[in-house]
């Protein structure tokens, strides 16, 4: 381990103590108490052997006065080492989880944050290590670590201890200690490469893992449960070599920390018969020196545990800080990002109050949604939209058409801000939605995706989500969402588990309760990204004329939607022609079919690709 790992793992680990002051100060004491209980435990062994043992050789008799002190000064050092080791692992515990877990809710919370263009550049897999078995590594060294800085202490006062029994044993034994050291060192040298090796293959295996499950159609449906199964077994290979690699430095430490400390009693007991036998010294003094050698051995290898574990907290920590630090093309800017620390961080901005004021006082009002030169591109020298400039009017309903890899379903992201363009804004009522807080935006703006996720929950309770809605408010958009119906229909109603993903409902049905789940907090920008793919086409009439009917009555959100049928094109007051990236033409729909031989083959093509 170089020098460099050494003090960055002692950085990081200060940065756990500071978090964690008073419970890491109240493990060390106990730490301590235990180090200087057990010290104290070698003092009366000396003492008794002094005043108890070998007085009653000597005498042929047990001086019993001596015996019950000797027996109520082991009692007094047994409780109070005990409690010592009580409080060490009770608290020390308590820090390692308290940090844990706060640390796994900053890296969720930075997810969340995170806009959709950085998560595309990051597998799941990844995130998933980046929020466990990362955090754990990082965090790991503070079990040892009380212990370890208690063993310090001890260290202190059992060498004191053994100089005032003897100067020349203690010197004796002290010999071993640059052993101890030495070996240490070698001990971390060897391990720290293996280590780190087998935390990055951890990631590895569980960004595999989670693929493949996430993947099972794919993979039963083409047949690739065998070549799966053989990725997955190469990268647990390379995991099983790296620990056993790493277990097989242990297995040569472990022995020889182990054999160290027994050699140095041997020397002061050898060592220690010729000084008694001479009349230099006292028996009870060899015995005192000889026992604090041997208890000192086992709490020493605390330091081995705490140096074997900075490479792995190093190497977590660079990958949990890598997330925590992300802010690159952040989606509602670094004032709204929650703080890196354990507390909830408002998300409302320097607007946000205003913001929320004024939404609630419109919810239900359709928002006016302006897009000046918009321009963006996941490659910055390839734009997938350039130069967009349009305006939603409230109220209105809106359909974007264009061709596959037209900028259509990019364009819905950027409405809603799930990532930010590289020129050009896009407005709600006025405002750059840039400068509106995460929980502003929120309340202004639902988009409902063409592949929609369903929690493994009720049906109540997928559709609320948290937006505190009383049932009347679930059922009526279950209504305008068509699904009123079905969810009627299932076993406990609204109390019905869904399963995971929804698995227990159609696409059309998941996609009904996702549109439904968007109504619900009154949004004043409907984007529907495709949200009605999966509905027979009478379904999905009666739920945008549902929907067309409440925005015209001036109690509905405007909706902006990305579509596909002809029947559902023809029911906006406005079309979007989309290509390459750019408005061509826009108008009403019979205006475009007229006029642009283009659109009017594309819609066509559509319809046919639906009947078929």
């Amino acid at each position: 381990m170089t020098a460099s790992t050494t003090r960055r793992g002692f950085g990081i680990v200060a940065t756990g103590v500071r978090e964690e002051r008073r419970r890491f100060s109240l493990a060390v004491f106990g730490s301590v108490v235990y180090g200087a209980m057990t010290v104290a435990d070698a003092w009366v062994l000396g003492w008794a052997t002094d005043h108890v043992v070998t007085p009653s050789f000597r005498d042929g008799e047990l001086a019993t006065g001596a015996a019950v002190v000797a027996s109520l000064l082991f009692v007094t050092v047994a409780i109070l080492r005990a409690w010592g080791v009580i409080v060490r692992r009770l608290v020390g515990g308590a820090v390692f989880y308290r940090l844990l877990a706060s640390y796994r809710r900053r890296v969720t919370r930075r997810y969340l944050a995170l806009p959709m263009r950085w998560h595309a550049a990051h597998p799941t897999g990844r995130l998933l290590s980046n929020a466990n078995a990362d955090v754990e590594a990082t965090w790991a060294v503070m079990m040892p670590l009380p212990m370890a800085v208690g063993v310090a202490a001890m260290l202190v006062a059992a060498v004191g201890a053994m100089l005032m029994a003897d100067v020349v044993l203690t010197l004796v034994g002290l010999v071993v200690f640059p052993l101890l050291f030495a070996v240490n060192v070698g001990y971390q040298r060897l391990l720290s490469p293996r280590v780190t090796r087998a935390q990055e293959l951890r990631a590895t295996v569980s960004a595999i893992a989670h693929e493949s499950f996430d993947g099972a159609q794919v993979v039963k449906t083409l047949g690739r449960e065998s070549e799966e199964t053989a990725r997955f077994a190469t990268s647990a290979e390379d995991l099983r070599d790296a620990n056993i690699a790493a277990g097989r430095i242990r297995s040569v430490f472990d022995p020889v920390i182990e054999a160290l400390p027994n050699i140095a009693v041997l020397l002061v007991v050898v060592i220690g018969v010729e000084r008694v036998l001479a009349g230099d010294i006292e028996a009870g003094a060899v015995v005192q020196v000889a026992y604090l050698f041997t208890v000192v051995g086992f709490p020493l290898r605390a330091f081995g545990w705490v140096l074997g574990e900075l490479p792995r907290t190093v190497v977590g920590w660079d990958r949990v800080d890598s997330v925590l630090q992300a802010r690159g093309d952040m989606p509602y800017g670094d004032r709204d990002l929650p703080a890196p620390s354990d507390h909830d961080s408002s998300t409302s901005g320097v607007n946000g109050d205003a913001d929320s004021r004024r939404n609630s006082t419109n919810r239900g009002r359709g928002a006016r949604l302006e897009v000046d030169g918009l321009r963006f591109g996941y490659d910055p020298a390839r734009p997938v939209l350039d130069d967009l400039t349009f305006t939603v009017e409230p109220g209105s309903v809106t359909a974007v058409v264009g061709l596959t890899g037209a900028g259509k379903s990019t364009l819905a992201s950027l409405v809603d801000r799930l990532v930010d363009p590289d020129a050009g804004a896009v407005r709600l009522d006025g405002t750059d939605v840039r400068d509106l807080s995460h929980e502003a935006l929120a309340r202004a703006v639902a988009l409902v995706p063409q592949h929609t996720f369903v929690f493994d929950d009720t049906v109540r309770d997928n559709v609320a989500l948290g937006a505190g809605a009383d049932d009347e408010r679930v059922w009526s958009a279950l209504e305008v969402a068509q699904a009123a119906e079905f969810v009627s229909t299932l076993p406990e109603g609204l109390d019905t588990r869904l399963g995971e993903r929804g698995t227990s409902l159609s696409g059309g049905q998941r996609q009904r309760v996702a549109l439904a789940r968007a109504l619900v907090r009154e949004p004043r920008l409907l984007v529907l990204d495709d949200a009605t793919s999966a509905l027979d086409a009478d379904v999905e009439q009666r739920i945008l004329r549902s929907l067309a009917a409440t925005t015209a009555a001036g109690a509905g959100p405007t909706v902006f939607v990305v579509a596909y049928r002809k029947a559902t094109i023809a029911l906006a007051d406005e079309v979007l022609f989309l290509a390459d990236g750019r408005i061509v033409d826009r108008g009403p729909h019979t205006d475009l079919v007229a006029r642009s031989p283009e659109y009017a083959e594309i819609v066509q093509a559509y319809d046919t690709e639906a009947a078929t």
